[in-house]
């Protein structure tokens, strides 16, 4: 069981929704990126998602594009944020760390050494948005026999031909992307989620986690309530960009956090 496994199991026994935030790591600089991480689970947060720097970050709207942009000016890289989160792991041994980016990160840096790398930093799943289902063999499999949940997106043009492929190989979470397009382009309607949750639940047993467009208290709410849980990304990604002290975004992140758990 991993820590992603174990979290989920200690949320439905206490009747809650997960509350999951992606930072990208190193944004604007490791020091204050750290201070952030470190910061999440008191502010409420279940589930981390760490974003890694990468140059062509295709699938992420302007907002997170800059953050990487911001990270990789201050010389970010895989190793860093590797470092990152093995620095977090010294004061937390239970919040699940899911490292989220592109493939090609770690392919350079060769599948086998970044998984074992990965596990010794206390990584404990990974979306890798540009590796899709027929490419398992290349690191979802290598992934989940070193021990990582491989979480895998769906979104609303995931048909019912191709939604087994995409859960095939799935574990931890199936993250919904809630609306078609890039990262902080359009605002999640849990009118519309709610019908797909259902039909992706039909077909799996994993925790449904819906992100994308979730950027307010009341937003965090109505998704947790049809799902089993919400993800805020570009919301408190643009705090940092604007320059927020750490407080102050943590602040931001306990108002959407404490809206998810009322779903």
């Amino acid at each position: 069981m991993t820590r992603i496994d174990a979290k989920f199991a200690e949320l439905n026994a206490a009747g809650k929704k997960a509350f999951v935030t992606y930072v990208m790591a190193g944004d604007p600089d490791y020091e204050t990126s750290l201070e952030v991480v470190k910061g999440l689970p008191g502010a409420g947060v279940d589930i981390i998602e760490l974003g890694l720097p990468f140059t062509d970050p295709m699938a992420d709207g302007p907002t997170i594009q800059l953050a990487g942009q911001r990270a990789l000016d201050g010389g970010m890289t895989l190793e860093r944020t590797l470092q990152l989160a093995a620095d977090f792991r010294k004061g937390d041994d239970t919040t699940p760390i899911v490292l989220m980016g592109y493939y090609n990160p770690i392919y350079n840096r060769g599948v086998d050494k970044f998984l074992e790398d990965a596990k010794a930093a206390g990584i404990d799943g990974l979306i890798v948005v540009d590796l899709p289902p027929e490419e398992d063999e290349e690191l979802c499999i290598p992934a989940q026999k070193a021990g990582l949940n491989f979480i895998r997106l769906a979104t609303p043009t995931t048909d019912d031909a191709r939604l087994p492929k995409v859960l095939q190989n799935t574990s931890g979470f199936v993250y919904y992307v809630s609306i078609t397009g890039i990262t902080g382009a359009a605002e999640a309607e849990a009118g519309d989620v709610g019908p797909e949750v259902a039909r992706i639940k039909a077909a799996t047993d994993l925790p449904i986690i819906v992100g994308f467009g979730i950027n307010t208290p009341e937003k965090a709410q109505n998704i947790a309530s049809i799902s089993d849980g919400a993800v805020v990304g570009s919301a408190i990604v643009s705090q940092i960009g604007a320059g927020k002290s750490p407080a102050e975004v943590l602040a931001f992140v306990k108002s959407l956090a404490d809206g998810a758990h009322k779903g």
